[in-house]
């Protein structure tokens, strides 16, 4: 079932619910307006409306010739947890995250500070905390790693959460959209289930967008099927980047990156939201994300939703990726190699003048098959 938040001040918080056979993943229908609210419009179908055909934008790699095969990066298998049982937690911890943030997103934000401008909230704590709930209540004996808490529980687990409970912090404090919760978690670290609760639209008239994928199932929004674009030309190609707190020589190669592609493609955006650049990634609306120095609680879900979609994932290099490398490619795989002739060797550079590209933020003594 589709599901979304609708924030209201004066009205709990609610998830309501579209049933699936009123859309097809082929079938588009005009939306109208049917009353003004306080805060914006409520949107219905318009069911006596004549549905229209619209174009499926998957890639398909194999038509592709001499497309380049990059190591898949998710899990054989869920483990000894079925999918089904997996996701349904993994979706409920990421939306009670989700509930936490729209209740304080129009509210006074209580602001400290990591660095300089490094940011974090009492919101941001507050959803790791009724994710962590969720989690402990249903897994108790498997280990999370969160932004906030950090390394949580049994280190001899085969099951790691990988939890970030407001991803974009900035932009929730300033309410700029994009802000998500996201929630992956790693069997023998590698992706296994993800879910991504996306905050869209803005102050006055917030709503949600649910993204999720389990190792071999597909990926959804809302739950419809979800695939990458079929854009095989750069100059045709939209594209998202990120930017860390540090200054150091990988943000100095980073702005040159956008430089280079801002001037061969359609524009390269930067968002401030590692998990919701790749879900857009993932919906088709944008072909590539790039970024350095992420950590395992901004990609583990992402980099899955992606993979699952059809897309491709690797570090900047084009080596194989884990979520504990401090670089990350994803794109909609026609295009990878292209992108990777320009990414590739700044990146080599960086390695060769020194930069620390190790693995970084592995728990001690998790079982990693990385």
């Amino acid at each position: 079932m589709g599901k979304s938040l609708i924030f209201s001040p004066n009205v709990p918080l609610r998830l309501t619910q579209i049933p699936k056979s009123i859309f097809s993943p082929n079938l588009s229908l005009p939306l109208r307006f049917s009353k003004r609210l306080e805060h914006g419009f409520q949107w219905i179908p318009d069911l006596n409306a004549k549905p229209t055909r619209i174009l499926c934008t998957k890639a398909v790699i194999s038509e592709i010739p001499n497309q380049k095969y990059y190591p898949k990066i998710a899990s054989q298998s869920t483990g000894p947890i079925p999918a089904s049982q997996l996701i349904e937690v993994v979706e409920k911890a990421a939306k009670t995250g989700a509930e936490v943030v729209m209740d304080a997103v129009n509210k006074p934000q209580n602001i400290t500070y990591k660095g300089l401008t490094d940011l974090v909230t009492e919101t941001d704590k507050m959803s790791e905390a009724a994710i962590l709930e969720v989690v402990k209540k249903n897994f108790g004996h498997h280990l999370v790693l969160g932004e906030e808490g950090g390394v949580i529980g049994d280190t001899s687990s085969d099951y790691l959460w990988c939890i970030d409970p407001l991803d974009g912090t900035t932009n929730f404090a300033h309410g700029y959209p994009s802000f998500a919760v996201s929630v992956g978690v790693l069997f023998r670290g590698k992706p296994a289930a993800a879910s991504v609760v996306e905050f869209v639209g803005g102050p006055l008239c917030w709503n949600t967008r649910i993204f999720s994928a389990t190792a071999g199932g597909g990926a959804f929004c809302n739950g419809q099927k979800i695939h990458v674009s079929q854009a095989d030309q750069v100059e045709r190609s939209l594209f998202v980047t990120g930017f860390g707190y540090e200054h150091d020589e990988a943000w100095v190669t980073n702005i040159e990156l956008f430089k280079e592609f801002t001037d061969v493609s359609r524009g390269v955006r930067r968002l401030g939201a590692a998990a919701v650049d790749m879900c857009h990634v993932a919906l088709g609306i944008v072909e590539a994300y790039w970024e350095y120095r992420l950590k395992p609680w901004d990609m583990a879900a992402g980099a899955l939703i992606v993979e699952e979609a059809g897309g491709t994932v690797t570090c900047m290099d084009g080596g194989k990726f884990s979520v504990f490398d401090r670089s990350i490619l994803v794109s909609n795989g026609v295009l990878h190699s292209k992108l990777l002739e320009r990414i590739a060797p700044p990146t080599e550079k960086l390695k060769s003048k020194g930069f620390d590209f190790s693995l970084w933020f592995k728990p001690e003594n998790y079982t990693a098959d990385v």
